[in-house]
C-alpha cells in the first residue's frame, strides 16, 4: 500500500523519526502511540477530521507543546525535550493556521527575521540585520512570489499573501524540514493551484516538508505517502491511492461520495490531464 516502496526516497535514513510519540492533556490523549518516519526530500501528507491531534503533533514536533511520552529523532539528534528556539536553529521551520505576522513592519522585514533569528547563536542579538539575512529574505520572497510585495505593510495583505508570508519566513531560515499547518485553508481553487506550484518549488529545492491540510485535492495531489490521524492514533499510512480504497479512512474520515471523488482527482493527475 505504500507508495514510497521502491522509491529512491523510501532508502534514505529518515531525516524525522517519531517513535511511539504522545502528547496528554490530563486524561485527554491529544496523541497517543505515533509513530512515523520522514524522510530526505518527500512530501508527508497528514489528514483526518477537527480535533484528530494533527496541530497538536506539530506543537510537539516544534516544541511548544513537549511530548508525554516518546522519542523524536531530527537529523541525528534527540529533540524531544529541546526548546523551540533551539528546534527551529537545528533546521525546523514552521507555519501555522492562522496567519500570524508583525502588522505594522512591511512583508521584508517579517521575512527578515525568520532568517535573522535562525543565524543569531548569542544572547544578544546585533542592532541590525546582517547581509546574509537580507540575502535569504529575498530568495524566499522570490521562491514564494511576494517579491512585488516587498515594501506593503503586513496589514493591507489579503489572505492568500498572509500565507505567503508565512511561508516566507520559514523558508528564510534555511530549513531542512518544513511543517506547514493547512496552507491552503480558506483559499479559492485558483489560489489553492498556485499554493501547489509553490510546494512543488520548495520541495525541489530539496526541503523535506511535512503538511497537514484538510483540502483533500491538495493533500493527495502532492503527498508522496499520506497519514490519517483520527483521535490522537494513526489510522492510515500509505500511498493516496489506498487511502480512498481504505475501508476505516472511508467510514470514519472520507465518506463514500469524497472516496469517489478524490479517485477521480488521482485518475486525473496520473493520466495528466
Amino acid at each position: 500500500m505504500d507508495s514510497t516502496v521502491g522509491d529512491p526516497v523510501q532508502q534514505e535514513p529518515p531525516l524525522l523519526s517519531c517513535r511511539s510519540v504522545s502528547k496528554y492533556f490530563g486524561a485527554l490523549a491529544a496523541v497517543q502511540d505515533l509513530s512515523f518516519d520522514a524522510r530526505p526530500g518527500e512530501v508527508l501528507g497528514i489528514g483526518g477530521p477537527n480535533g484528530a491531534g494533527k496541530t497538536t503533533l506539530f506543537d510537539v514536533i516544534s516544541g511548544l507543546n513537549p511530548a508525554s511520552a516518546g522519542t523524536i529523532q531530527f537529523a541525528g539528534h534527540d529533540i524531544a525535550a529541546w526548546r523551540p528556539h533551539r528546534i527551529f536553529r537545528q533546521g525546523i521551520a514552521r507555519t501555522f493556521q492562522f496567519n500570524a505576522g508583525f502588522d505594522t513592519l512591511t512583508v521584508t522585514e517579517n521575512v527578515i527575521l525568520g532568517a535573522f533569528f535562525q543565524r543569531q547563536k548569542g544572547l544578544l542579538p546585533p542592532m541590525r540585520f546582517d547581509r546574509k539575512s537580507r540575502q535569504q529574505a529575498e530568495e524566499a520572497l522570490a521562491l514564494v512570489g511576494l517579491s512585488d510585495s516587498a515594501n506593503a505593510t503586513v496589514k493591507h495583505l489579503p489572505v492568500y499573501h498572509r500565507k505567503l508570508l508565512m511561508l516566507a519566513g520559514a523558508l528564510a531560515s534555511a530549513p531542512t524540514l518544513v511543517l506547514m499547518d493547512e496552507p491552503v485553508g480558506g483559499l479559492n481553487p485558483h489560489e489553492i493551484d498556485e499554493i501547489m506550484e509553490i510546494v512543488g518549488r520548495i520541495r525541489q529545492s530539496g526541503v523535506t516538508i511535512i503538511l497537514i491540510e484538510h483540502v483533500m485535492r491538495f493533500l493527495v495531489t502532492l503527498s508522496d505517502r499520506i497519514i490519517i490521524m483520527h483521535h490522537g492514533e494513526k489510522i492510515y499510512e500509505g500511498s493516496a491511492e489506498g487511502l480512498v480504497k481504505d475501508k476505516t479512512v472511508v467510514d470514519v474520515y472520507l465518506g463514500e461520495g469524497a472516496s469517489g471523488r478524490l479517485e477521480h482527482i488521482l485518475q486525473e493527475a496520473q493520466s495528466g490531464g
